[in-house]
């Protein structure tokens, strides 16, 4: 049996010696290349704060004391420190989340894996201790440097700076990345911060002077008061930034030496108010693959050999290398095409035009709201930018959606990769919101591509219009075969055609599929059924106004919040030209889907094309 095996909460972790952690973390990396390599997940950043993690748990008393983790795709090690042992079916139906979760966990406190809210999130939990008469129960946000560039970051420290008593540590886990290299002002600073390492071994040494007389470390430390500002700030002039804010600072500590970290945690537990502990970690910690090659291509992984890192399987053409490619040849065309991401180049596809078109690319980091307003300045300023992200990231940046491309009618192109059900990473990567949001912005124009041909052509499209915002979405995984339509009538893809149809059945982007095999069933009941793309969603198209009108049934089928979705916008918009046809809609219910596979996730929530057929049948034939 190992040290790992007798761990089942963290106070079986304050029980081993101090001279055994060094093993107790071998074992735990071991642990976590063998089983995430079989089940994917994530894992650079797991091996990255592993005596992190310990140290945590030995100094800090969870589930008594609070610990925060922001976006918890690093919470693995916490998993197993708290007696979660069995990660065969991680991130899988029925197995353990591969985010923090309430429902496994009495040590879990935020389930959302959206980026920068622990510091609000810790803030909150704080003060609700010290207003309860709790200060003796301390609160701890581990938030990594990549995080940081978040704008909600900085509105919680701004407000944590005048909560002087606030016994909250902010645990800083510094890897120089997030899913890749951190940029910025802020990832300067902190890299500066680095160099700086033996700051306070230098004045020990004597090598600062004061008016020409030599400091001894100890007595300039402890003693003289604002002397220690000036010596630091001479040695390097910002490394006060923190504490210039009102915020302790300890660090820079090497995040894998255990016993460092246990004391620099221990000294901000100590100080009885808001402090920050900067610790410097590796990415990929201890498996060479990882760090023979690149530390962001293990992030998150599918299955890999565990000696190699290489996968198994030979990985198909996803949606996204179709955007991907299909912007480099924009990017020949169009001098004025300008890219944005959200510290996710790689994820949505724009690696390639980066390295075709450097100066037209910018990383704000993690900072959608940012990009947005940014982008209609570009637009202003006669550039065309594309914004990428994931579709559950647009949910962050809604406001300037609105305000700032909406209501300037900003010629922007935002390109939602992962929309709809994205499965395994759970509830908050979802994309089934991005519709619902887009619906509401006057003039905005969507596009749901049905295959990769579609993703190239609509792209095209979008980029043309110059007034109003324009929305591409697609969803995660290998890219659907081309669809062919059987003709086209008006601006409509006629998928399937029916003479004098009874049905038209509406497929909205990547659900066309499950439409045309819906239509068989209807057929087989004897319903004439004619299915229809109509490519560009937002607006309610024209042609499909009028199409409805030769039909008493019309079927929306999507992947997005039924309550508020396409299938809605259709019914109004038919309501609105007292069209008489009946609406059927067909979306994701108003929930938040547990983890599973896409499939699993599309037929607990009934949208499969046998679930959809019988309750048809069933509709219809109550209405004959």
């Amino acid at each position: 049996m190992g040290l790992l095996d007798t761990i089942s909460s963290p106070e079986d972790l304050r029980q081993v010696p101090a001279d055994r952690l060094d093993d107790l973390a071998a074992e735990i990396r071991e642990f976590l290349v063998d089983s995430v390599s079989r089940t994917g997940g994530h894992l650079g950043p797991n091996l990255g704060v592993v005596e992190l993690t310990i140290a945590l748990h030995r100094v800090f008393e969870s589930p008594r004391d609070s610990i925060v983790f922001d976006t918890g795709h690093q919470s693995y090690v916490h998993k197993l420190l708290t007696g979660r042992h069995d990660f065969s079916k991680l991130k899988k139906q029925g197995g353990l989340s591969g985010y923090p979760s309430r429902a496994e966990s009495e040590h879990d406190i935020v389930e959302s894996s959206h980026a920068s809210s622990s510091l609000s999130w810790a803030e909150g939990i704080a003060k609700a201790r010290v207003l309860a008469g709790e200060a003796h129960r301390h609160t701890v946000a581990v938030i990594g440097d990549g995080a940081l560039t978040g704008g909600m970051s900085w509105e919680a420290i701004n407000n944590i700076a005048v909560e002087r008593d606030l016994p909250l540590v902010i645990v800083v886990n510094d890897n120089e990345r997030s899913y890749a290299p951190t940029i910025g002002g802020l990832a300067d600073h902190l890299a500066a911060l680095r160099t700086t390492r033996n700051y306070e071994r230098m004045l020990d040494w004597g090598k600062t002077t004061i008016k020409g007389t030599p400091v001894v470390g100890d007595f300039v430390y402890e003693t003289l008061h604002g002397v220690k500002r000036g010596i630091k700030d001479i040695v390097y002039p910002q490394q006060g930034m923190f504490e210039d804010l009102g915020i302790k600072y300890v660090g820079p500590v090497d995040g894998h030496d255990e016993a460092a970290v246990e004391q620099a945690f221990r000294r901000a537990r100590a100080y009885g108010g808001p402090c920050i502990v900067h610790v410097i970690t590796e990415k990929g910690r201890g498996y060479q693959p990882a760090l023979d090659d690149d530390a962001d291509r293990m992030h998150g992984i599918g299955k890999i050999n565990p000696e190699t890192g290489l996968p198994f399987e030979v990985a198909g053409r996803i949606w996204t290398d179709e955007f991907s490619d299909e912007m480099v040849r924009l990017g020949k065309e169009r001098p004025d095409l300008v890219a944005i991401t959200a510290a996710m180049m790689i994820p949505v596809g724009l690696d390639k035009f980066a390295e075709a078109f450097p100066e037209r690319v910018v990383d704000v980091g993690i900072a959608e709201q940012h990009a947005v307003t940014m982008a209609a300045g570009l637009a202003y300023g006669g550039m065309h930018p594309v914004v990428a992200v994931y579709a559950t990231f647009l949910n962050r940046a809604f406001d300037q959606l609105l305000m700032d491309a909406g209501l300037h009618h900003a010629g922007v192109t935002f390109v939602l990769d992962r929309a709809g059900v994205t499965g395994s990473d759970g509830p908050s990567h979802n994309g089934m919101w991005d519709m619902s949001i887009c619906s509401v912005v006057p003039g905005l124009r969507l596009a749901a591509p049905r295959d990769g041909d579609q993703v190239k052509s609509q792209l095209r499209e979008a980029v043309e219009v110059d007034d109003a915002p324009t929305v591409i979405r697609f969803p995660k995984g290998d890219v659907a075969e081309p669809l062919a339509a059987v003709r086209t009538d008006g601006s409509l893809d006629v998928l399937h055609d029916a003479v004098e149809p009874q049905v038209l059945v509406v497929g909205v982007g990547a659900m066309c599929p499950t439409a045309l095999q819906v239509a068989e069933k209807l057929e087989a009941q004897g319903h004439s059924t004619m299915v229809v793309d109509p490519r560009w969603v937002l607006p309610v198209p024209a042609d499909l106004v009028r199409l409805a009108r030769t039909v008493p049934h019309v079927v929306v089928i999507e992947d997005n919040l039924v309550t508020s979705g396409i299938g809605v916008a259709v019914a109004h918009e038919l309501a609105e030209q007292r069209v008489p046809a009946q609406v059927h809609t067909f979306g994701i219910p108003k929930t938040f889907p547990d983890h599973a596979s896409r499939s699993q996730v599309l037929e607990a929530i009934g949208l499969t094309p046998d679930v959809i057929g019988t309750q048809l049948i069933a509709q219809l034939s109550a209405h004959e």
